[in-house]
């Protein structure tokens, strides 16, 4: 598996406490430092059947679209789709989309024409997927993490968690995580704010080393995803009932902030198609 980097641990928290707060609230991490050029592309058009809301300043707005696929949008009106795909689809046309894995429910060789920034998360030729991308006002960027493949081999890099940093809000979907976190990829990750988990107990990682994940990363706000049946979902929220707040959104939307976030750690479940 992974190699664990506790240099780069140790050297990320030490830079960690020479940063203002107000910086630390970004999504910091090693992996910045890793730059990718994207192709500048038209402008993107909105179908005139739906025409999103202004997302008010310092606020971010999630709407779950089902299975693991969310809709990003900011104060500037970038949008950006996670885990895009042929089945399930934002009801516009994204100007960053995420695809962690290379499964047909997670990426798609056919991206809609005019996307700015199609962000692959697996490795090509060897080599891992590294991205870091700035529009307007949202940056996006991925750690690497390995698969368990079907022979119950080790595919190295085959998925990557990407991170959403947007009005000073950090936001991470983890993909189709398939183990737990080592000291490099929690430095790599920096501080996360919100956390996509999918919580199916078995494609991904199982629920208790899932849990672990959890306490690893130590969001303040954490949103399940990638569950087949509503038992799978009620599953996990019975194991982090005792740490955590649980909340049931009536919309498939929210607006979130960091005066938003909350004190104590919560999931808050967005209802979709999953």
């Amino acid at each position: 598996m992974l190699r664990c980097s506790a240099l780069l641990a140790a050297i990320f928290s030490f830079t960690i406490m020479l940063i203002p707060e107000r910086l630390q609230a970004a999504c910091l991490g090693a992996v910045a430092r890793h730059e990718r050029a994207a192709p500048t592309v038209p402008a993107r058009l909105i179908p005139a059947s739906f025409q999103p809301a202004a997302v008010p300043a310092n606020m971010t707005r999630i709407t779950f679209i089902g299975h693991s696929t969310f809709l990003l949008e900011t104060p500037q009106g970038v949008t950006a789709a996670t885990d895009y795909n042929d089945y399930i689809r934002p009801p516009l046309r994204p100007d960053i989309v995420t695809m962690n894995y290379a499964h047909s429910t997670h990426y798609t060789d056919s991206p809609e024409a005019g996307i700015r920034h199609v962000l692959r998360g697996w490795s090509y030729q060897d080599k891992p997927a590294r991205h870091n991308v700035q529009y307007k006002d949202m940056r996006v960027r991925n750690v690497p993490t390995n698969l368990r493949n079907y022979g119950n081999n080790t595919e190295y890099d085959g998925n990557s968690i990407f991170i959403f940093d947007t009005a000073d809000v950090c936001i991470a979907h983890l993909g189709h995580l398939h183990h737990k976190l080592t000291p490099g990829h929690l430095a790599d990750l920096g501080k996360i704010d919100v956390l996509f988990v999918p919580v199916d107990g078995g494609f991904t990682l199982n629920i208790f080393d899932m849990q672990e994940v959890i306490t690893q990363v130590a969001p303040p706000l954490v949103i399940p995803m990638h569950y087949f049946s509503e038992s799978t979902l009620e599953r996990f929220l019975v194991r982090l009932r005792d740490s955590h707040d649980i909340k049931l959104n009536a919309s498939p939307s929210t607006l979130i902030s960091r005066t938003t976030l909350p004190a104590k750690p919560s999931v808050l479940v967005l209802p979709g198609p999953h």
